[in-house]
Order: C-alpha cells, then sequence, then structure tokens
C-alpha cells in the first residue's frame, strides 16, 4: 500500500516537472522570438510631454520621499487609466446643459472593470478610482515559483458577470518576462472576456514581455507609460508602500 502511494507520488512529480519544463521552453521560445520583433500597433505609449519626462524623472529618483512618490505616481496612473479608457467602445448620447442646450456627447457602452494583479497593482487603483469612482474591482495573485521560475494563481476574484463588461483594465505596475501577464489574460479569458475588451495597463515594461504577451494575445491592448530594459527588478510596489 505504502509503496502504491510513493510511486503515485512520484508519477504526479514526474508530471509536474514535465510541465513545468515545458512551460519553460515555451517561455524562452517565445522570448527568443519576440527579441528583436517590432512592437506590436496594440502597444500605447502614454506622450512623452515635458510633463510626463518630469513626472518620470520624480518617480525614479531615489532621493524623493514617500510623500511625494505617491503623489506623483497616482498623478501618472490617473494618465495611464485614462490612456486606457481611450480603447473602450462608445456610444453617442444627447445631454440638456444647465444653459437649456443639447450637448451631443459620448458615454461607455456599457460597463467598465478592473483586475488588480496583486501585489503590485494596488498601486494603480487610486489613480483609476479617479477617472472610473463606481469601478468594480477583482483581484488575482499571481506569483512566481521560486524553484521554476513560473507564475502561480494562489488567489483569484473577479465580478460574478465580468464576461458581459464591456471592457476589463488589467493593472500592474510593471512587466518584466510577460510570464504573469500571460496568466492574468488567461484566466480573464477563460472567464469568458473577450480579448479584444482587455486593456493591459503598466507603468514599466520590457520589449520581451510586451511581444510575449501581444504574439499569444494579438488582439488585446497594453497602456505602457515606459520601455525598460527587460527582467528590470520590481520596486514600484516597494517604493508605493514602503514596505
Amino acid at each position: 500500500m505504502l509503496m502504491d502511494k510513493d510511486m503515485v507520488v512520484k508519477h504526479i512529480q514526474r508530471i509536474l516537472t514535465e510541465k513545468s519544463q515545458k512551460h519553460r521552453a515555451e517561455l524562452q521560445r517565445l522570448g527568443k522570438a519576440a527579441e528583436h520583433e517590432p512592437l506590436s500597433q496594440n502597444v500605447l505609449f502614454l506622450p512623452q510631454t515635458r510633463q510626463l519626462l518630469g513626472m518620470n524623472t520624480i518617480i525614479q529618483d531615489p532621493m524623493t520621499d514617500e510623500v511625494d512618490f505617491i503623489f506623483y505616481f497616482d498623478r501618472l496612473s490617473t494618465l495611464l487609466v485614462e490612456k486606457a479608457m481611450d480603447n473602450i467602445h462608445f456610444k453617442a448620447a444627447k445631454v440638456c446643459t444647465p444653459r437649456g442646450y443639447e450637448y451631443d456627447g459620448l458615454l461607455p457602452v456599457g460597463e467598465v472593470s478592473a483586475v488588480v494583479i496583486l501585489p503590485s497593482g494596488s498601486a494603480i487603483e487610486t489613480g483609476m478610482k479617479r477617472v472610473i469612482p463606481d469601478c468594480r474591482t477583482g483581484r488575482l495573485l499571481i506569483r512566481s515559483n521560486y524553484r521554476t521560475g513560473e507564475p502561480q494563481l494562489h488567489y483569484r476574484k473577479l465580478p460574478t458577470d465580468i464576461a458581459k463588461h464591456e471592457g476589463v483594465l488589467l493593472l500592474d505596475p510593471q512587466m518584466s518576462s510577460g510570464g504573469a501577464a500571460l496568466m492574468a489574460v488567461k484566466v480573464l479569458v477563460d472567464h469568458g472576456v473577450p480579448e479584444d475588451k482587455i486593456v493591459f495597463v503598466t507603468y514599466f515594461a520590457g520589449r520581451m514581455g510586451l511581444n510575449r504577451l501581444t504574439k499569444v494575445f494579438p488582439e488585446i491592448k497594453v497602456v505602457v507609460a515606459e520601455l525598460v530594459e527587460d527582467f528590470d527588478k520590481r520596486w514600484i510596489q516597494k517604493r508605493y508602500y514602503g514596505c
């Protein structure tokens, strides 16, 4: 009986090892294939204005104190979410102004929700709430396996009807290899969210991660503030929360 259990355990371990090896091989293949490719047209950068460059300077300066860092990161997050909202479908709408005139404007076709990739994604929430105050928000906790380096989903909480939403913003301030982003998008797609209704919102992103993500999911949009080197260390969360 004990021998049978040992055989089952070894069999499961072998299957998991094989799956892990396949996953890493696939990520390496995507990385090499994407290394020198041009970025997708669905990767959208914030305009590099003097205001944006000034905020980036303050955010990336190690001497910036915590209060100023949070203030300027929240400002920049607001710009990122506003840019993301430009990719949501709108419909024509008329309203009567206080002066009695009709105004021809636009309103979102349906509900827009957000999903935060924990733990770092919470840093973008303040900016997101400034743009969409009543936004319903879900959460995904994705951690890298310390042995294999591959992403693992530890927690998932999504709005019950997320598949019916007109748009879903996926929030994570830094994207390096793209492993966590790939898993997060796959979770949404598996829950019925159409690929073309997902907008990934990030502050920093590496070329490899962007190309991996848009190669596997070519219809999603990605809004980025700045392109950085691949495998840049995550530091936004530590600076934002002081831990």
